[in-house]
């Protein structure tokens, strides 16, 4: 959605609890992410703003995927040091977290990405502690994560906050350090397409 000043808000809470309703989860690590992310809508009024510690806030990524779902992009996070899909906080005046997942690939790869069908696709959704840095006291981070295509023939370069960025295909990510959450969200994509997915946990 664009217009980001038309927007209200308090609908588009309205709009994520009714799809988080309807996603189902992979695990029952992603069974206890949907439920404590229905808890944080429902029982607060800040879920965008990222000054909100207690207990944390929303925040968007993206897998990102080549036109044949055969390989992902990552980003090594500058911050975290240790390779993730792009993604991040709200802006000021953003609601949608498509929209954020999109504008986070951007900044972090370069990348332009369209959506794989008529509609936005959320594909996971994961609760994960963010330790304390600087004035940031630890919370967590209840990620939304959205399936989004790269522009073909699309030359990625690290950007905002990446030290580098890897296209990884599917039979390399058990090599990797990848959270489990990143790797379920992984198989999601794999599996759907047909592509050999990860096995570890």
């Amino acid at each position: 959605m664009t217009g980001q000043d038309a927007v209200d808000p308090i609908e588009v809470v309205q709009e994520l609890r009714s799809l988080l309703s309807r996603h189902r989860a992979a695990d029952g690590a992603e069974e206890r992410s949907l439920r404590r992310t229905h808890q944080l809508l429902k029982t607060t009024g800040s879920p965008f703003w990222r000054g909100q510690y207690s207990p944390g806030h929303l925040t968007a990524s993206a897998i990102v995927v080549d036109a044949a779902r055969t390989r992902t992009l990552l980003v090594h996070h500058a911050k975290l040091d240790r390779w993730l899909q792009p993604g991040g906080h709200f802006e000021p005046g953003e609601w949608q977290p498509v929209d954020v997942a999109a504008r986070e690939v951007r900044e972090e790869t370069g990348l332009a990405t369209t959506w794989p069908g008529a509609l936005p696709r959320l594909l996971d959704v994961d609760v994960h502690p963010i330790p304390a840095r600087g004035q940031e006291p630890a919370h967590y981070h209840y990620d939304l994560r959205y399936l989004l295509v790269a522009a073909d023939d699309a030359e990625a370069a690290p950007g905002d906050g990446a030290l580098a960025v890897r296209w990884v295909r599917a039979s390399e990510v058990d090599g990797l350090d990848l959270d489990p959450g990143l790797k379920r969200a992984l198989r999601k994509v794999w599996r759907a397409s047909g592509v050999g997915s990860a096995t570890g946990e």
